[in-house]
């Protein structure tokens, strides 16, 4: 059986207004440098988003987290960042900022297979 490698991850937030500093849970993104992995789900669920916040713009949240994607996928629509080595995207993404889509602070883990962590984290932070 392989060693278990070493990963970080965060949960990324909606925070309809950024100076409230409330949120709601909407995806996990996952690296392992070790695994040579990046990857993150996320789930827009609009009612809940609605119930949290009416003033959302779904779109724009749908936009926002498909561009993270193409990041963390080092895919042509990634732009500069998209280009980056795996740690330096995830730094990217998980960098505080004050937009209405965050990062939580990263945390540790060790892990067999970072997919099916990456899995159990979005199951447990937000599903």
């Amino acid at each position: 059986m392989q060693d278990k490698a070493t990963y970080e991850f965060a949960v990324i937030r909606l925070v309809p207004k950024v100076e409230r500093d409330e949120f709601i849970n909407i995806g996990v993104i996952l690296f392992s440098k070790q695994k040579k992995y990046l990857g993150m789900r996320y789930k827009v669920d609009e009612k809940r988003i609605r119930a949290f916040s009416d003033e959302v713009d779904i779109e724009a949240v749908k936009d926002y987290l498909a561009a993270w994607e193409r990041i963390c996928q080092g895919a042509p629509g990634g732009g500069a960042i998209g280009k980056l080595g795996l740690p330096e995207r995830f730094r990217w993404l998980v960098a505080a900022r004050s937009t209405i889509i965050q990062a939580s602070e990263a945390h540790p883990g060790l892990c067999h297979d970072p997919e099916e962590v990456l899995e159990s984290l979005f199951r447990r932070y937000v599903l």
